[in-house]
């Protein structure tokens, strides 16, 4: 059994291993790290063995630091040799162990939106469907609250009907967003949970979004991720993210990015108060948003194309055209669900 990590601007570590009765044999431990004393490199190996197979991350890593002692470890540390020995044991898994689909969906309206979210994210989790990538088309304006935000505290509905925004709520937590067809940059990914196998949730954030902090700097924006969930460059904040694990061992992940932001109707419709602004360092919600169009110069559809394309040239992506099973699905859920005022203002 065989398992590879690539720590993040570091190197590789590599674990094969066999499991017998339920624990871990014959550990062999490599890569292209450095390593001193080189006796360190058996006892860690060793610490391994006998190991139960089903050990927890932390419990690995124990273990391991253990052995170390006072050996001194670059370009790896105790967590990535858990990691490798995760995925020898088949508990986690890589990009590239996936074979990854791009969703061509078409506009669709808001409560549609939240719906075929919900629906890819159980087939998926179901194994009806390979991991997926969905970039968002908007058919119409919206106002998209979090699972656990009140609407009457976040949302001024006089306004969201003036401005012809339908709202509605995501099953995901974090914070309310405002799009306009054309004006954002809205994608999901659907994937196994063993691929975030051992992260934090803060963790997770910013390892399913380094694709597009990598795509975003080759279009000349100087990206970053900002813990817990936001994308942001040095003129400002440029997107935010989201996540529900649903029990079937599926992660959803999506993120909405600012491209041409209209900031006076965002900030008609959204109350935005003092004390979430408080913690960004700014006192104007407009200068919280900072659209990728100012940035790069690029039209909405080069913007989305480059990204696209560094996703595919990074872990490979397969075009595929929604189903009419999925549609007729997702529209039933929509209406039963997403349209439905109990649902809506379930945090009133």
């Amino acid at each position: 059994m065989h398992g590879e990590y690539k720590v993040s601007g570091g190197k590789l570590v590599v674990v094969d291993l066999e499991v017998s009765d339920g624990r871990i044999r014959d550990v062999v431990l490599s890569g292209d790290f450095f390593l001193e004393p080189d006796e360190a490199l058996g006892r860690m190996s060793d610490a391994l063995e006998g190991r139960p197979a089903d050990a927890s991350l932390g419990e690995l890593v124990q273990a391991i630091d253990d052995a170390r002692g006072d050996a001194v470890m670059v370009g790896f540390d105790p967590p990535a040799v858990a990691h490798a020995v995760l995925r020898a044991l088949g508990r986690s898994t890589a990009w590239h162990d996936h074979r990854f689909e791009l969703l061509i969906a078409g506009p669709q309206h808001p409560a549609e939106q939240m719906a075929i979210d919900e629906i890819v994210a159980r087939q998926v989790g179901a194994g009806t469907r390979a991991p997926t990538l969905r970039v968002w088309e908007w058919a119409s304006n919206a106002v998209i609250i979090g699972s656990f935000q009140s609407l009457s505290n976040e949302v001024d509905l006089d306004a969201a009907a003036r401005h012809e925004a339908t709202v509605v709520r995501r099953i995901s937590g974090g914070g309310a967003m405002f799009v306009e067809p054309g004006n954002t940059i809205t994608y999901s990914l659907y994937v196994p949970a063993t691929l975030v196998e051992g992260l934090s949730f803060a963790e997770s954030y910013a390892f399913l979004d380094a694709w597009v902090i990598r795509a975003l700097r080759q279009l000349g924006v100087d990206a970053s991720y900002v813990s817990l969930n936001d994308i942001a460059s040095p003129q400002g904040k440029i997107g935010g993210a989201a996540q529900k694990r649903l029990a079937s061992g599926v992660v959803l992940h999506h993120v909405t990015m600012s491209y041409d932001m209209d900031a006076a109707k965002m900030l008609d419709i959204l109350r935005i108060g003092r004390e979430k602004l408080s913690d960004k360092g700014t006192v104007s919600a407009a200068k919280r948003v900072d659209p990728i169009r100012s940035q790069t110069g690029l039209s909405r559809e080069k913007v989305v194309e480059a990204m696209l394309d560094h996703f595919r040239a990074s872990y490979g992506l397969t075009e595929v055209e929604i189903d009419t099973d999925t549609i007729e699905e997702a529209d039933a859920l929509a209406e039963s669900k997403y349209l439905d005022p109990a649902w809506t203002a379930r945090v009133p």
